[in-house]
């Protein structure tokens, strides 16, 4: 397979949470419309499918998807028991989230986080439902190798999502940190961003500003690139975040991000 197809025949999917309150069938033909065909659901408050209702409607909301032509790859949740029990009734493999950051600093965040961890790997071994552990600027851990120390010798169901804007951020290299996943690498999402001046203010301070894919810190034609140098063929998920913009526009940006990305 050349590499143009390759890039044509991904799954490519949108994390839904510009539109979570849309039920199954309105979402499917949203995401189908921009050029998706797979899709990862906000499981969460305020969500159509909330955590304390999903394994009543996880499960037949994500056959309606099936049946109109999108695959839900993973939901963004709190891997909670019955979360964890909606996702295997309803065939979604995965539950993305972050590691964050507590008051009592680092080191001691990160040694509770791992004992949380560890106490939720026999559900999913029992599940078989992988947790996907994201880095994320600010106040998580932030960096692929944090991750990784994290997740070091847990069971295989614990896996790194690689998120282009957050590595970005982090001022890394995606030419190593793509590496450095090894085969703990679950998915990847693809994100822009950049440092934007806020007003006027003196001393000069600078936000956090996520936009089009063509514009920002993360190199998305050098990542299609990376892709293919470690072989992976897995699911890309185009993230839908745009700062300070209504779920129309982030639909209209989410269509053109993509239209891009399969042409690279």
């Amino acid at each position: 397979m050349d590499d143009v197809s390759t890039t044509l025949d991904r799954t490519w999917a949108v994390f839904s949470k510009p539109w979570a309150e849309l039920a199954a069938a309105p979402l499917a033909a949203l995401v189908g419309r921009l050029g998706f065909n797979a899709v990862e659901l906000p499981v969460r408050p305020g969500a159509f499918v909330t955590p304390e209702h999903a394994e009543d409607r996880l499960p037949e909301f994500a056959k309606t998807l099936r049946g109109l032509g999108i695959e839900p790859i993973s939901i963004a949740s709190d891997p909670t028991p019955a979360v964890l029990d909606a996702c295997a009734a309803a065939g979604v493999p995965m539950i993305r989230i972050m590691a964050p950051i507590g008051d009592d600093g680092y080191r001691a965040s990160v040694r509770r986080l791992r004992g949380d961890l560890e106490r939720l790997a026999p559900e999913c071994e029992r599940t078989g439902i992988r947790i996907g552990i994201q880095p994320h600027h600010g106040a998580f851990v932030s960096t692929v190798l944090g991750v990784c120390e994290l997740i070091r010798d847990l069971p295989p169901e614990f896996c790194l999502i690689w998120d282009a804007g957050h590595d970005a951020l982090a001022g890394e290299d995606p030419a190593y940190t793509l590496e450095q996943c090894g085969d703990r690498l679950g998915l990847v999402n693809l994100k822009n961003a950049v440092h934007r001046p806020i007003d006027d203010q003196q001393p000069a301070r600078f936000r956090t500003w996520f936009g089009p894919g063509d514009q920002g810190l993360a190199d998305w034609p050098e990542i299609i690139d990376l892709l293919r140098t470690i072989n992976y063929d897995g699911p890309v998920c185009l993230t839908a975040q745009y700062t300070d913009t209504t779920p129309d526009e982030a639909a209209d940006l989410a269509a053109a991000d993509l239209a891009w990305a399969r042409t690279l």
